[in-house]
């Protein structure tokens, strides 16, 4: 049996294309997957992400629990609603998971975890609380529904449909979140858009997203979420990062604080390690279409020349084959390499990720 949010019933009277996403019944797309990507790029578009989960962790200082528990600092978070992106590592440095912490309180922060990952990481926390702080309550939220609302004109429609949330939420920054009413409404996303991500009780889930609807907001599915976050150059847990990788080699060093004298778990591994191969960005200038796991040959020795693309697909807003490849760290940007396609060997550009922020095609 698969698992189902609370809109499921609604999509299928949107008419989706429903499939199997880890073990959860979820909409591929309402028809075409490529509209929907440039509804997203152009004006805006919704995506029910309640498969996702909301973790409460409660208690007296929650911050020195946290600390330890993930790779950045939640020292940084100082303002209540104010928002990290982080990695959880293993005591050997892999990833078991990529998150997004919300501090509302000393006694409070908030964590979204990742569906796939999502009861592996309930076990990870209780079980480091159960060491170290076993007064914390964890308290996995599954009476949320998690709606996000992308594109440029994203905020307005939502305001439209929550009278009254704009003077709450206009003033959040990047990384923000601010609640008002029954919603916890925040300014992050995973599109390369601006937009909110709308964190609300599970039963109000359907209404919400129907006045969202007959707001002009354009319901879209997990294909053009994956080609949006492609062209933004935004990881995907489980195809850009695991447990057998680190983030040093996974394009999120930036994300893992090693400056300060706080111990976090994995934090030995990754001071001892040598990043040999680094996350690249790659344009196909060949016919074809980049995929996941296809080899990657660069003008080195045969030893250390090979890499391979983590994801790749077609990326609409560019109209052309993009992907994300872990690479012999020493290639540089500008590069020609060629991908194993076939047996054929295609050339591609090695590039600067992200590949389309705010509309803006970079590279």
């Amino acid at each position: 049996m698969l698992k189902i949010t609370p809109l499921n019933q609604t999509h299928r009277e949107m008419n989706a294309k429903m499939v199997d996403f880890g073990g959860w019944d979820m909409p591929l797309h309402y028809g075409s997957q490529l509209e929907e990507h440039h509804k997203i790029r152009q004006d805006a578009g919704m995506f029910d992400v309640s498969h996702m989960l909301v973790v409460d962790i409660h208690g007296e200082n929650v911050r020195h629990f946290l600390r330890q528990l993930v790779a950045n600092n939640v020292d940084k978070l100082t303002v209540s609603g104010k928002a990290l992106y982080t990695c959880m590592l293993n005591p050997d440095g892999g990833i078991i998971d990529d998150l997004i912490i919300y501090f509302l309180s000393e006694s409070w922060f908030r964590l979204v975890v990742n569906a796939g990952t999502a009861d592996k990481d309930v076990a990870w926390i209780t079980s480091q609380r159960d060491k170290t702080a076993p007064y914390l309550e964890i308290k996995p939220r599954r009476d949320l529904a998690m709606i996000a609302v992308q594109g440029p004109n994203a905020r307005v429609k939502v305001w439209q449909v929550i009278p009254g949330a704009q003077s709450t939420t206009d003033n959040l920054k990047q990384f923000q979140a601010a609640s008002f009413e029954q919603y916890f409404i925040a300014r992050t996303g995973y599109t390369g858009e601006d937009g909110f991500e709308i964190i609300l009780p599970a039963n109000d889930a359907v209404d919400f997203w129907k006045k969202l609807y007959a707001a002009g907001v354009a319901p879209a599915g997990l294909g053009a979420r994956d080609t949006l976050r492609l062209e933004a150059g935004m990881n995907l847990y489980g195809q850009d990062m695991d447990e057998t990788t680190n983030p040093l080699e996974s394009g999120l060093a930036w994300t893992v604080d090693l400056k300060s004298e706080r111990d976090f778990i994995g934090k030995q591994a990754l001071l001892q390690t040598t990043t040999k191969r680094q996350l690249f960005g790659l344009l196909l200038l060949d016919k074809g279409v980049l995929r996941s796991h296809q080899k990657v040959v660069t003008h080195r020795d045969q030893a250390d020349g090979e890499g391979e693309i983590t994801s790749g697909g077609f990326s609409p807003t560019l109209n052309q084959s993009i992907a994300l490849a872990r690479l012999p760290a020493e290639v540089a940007i500008g590069e020609e390499v060629h991908v194993l396609v076939r047996d054929k060997k295609l050339a591609a550009k090695v590039v600067k990720y992200p590949f389309v922020r705010n509309g803006q095609i970079l590279v």
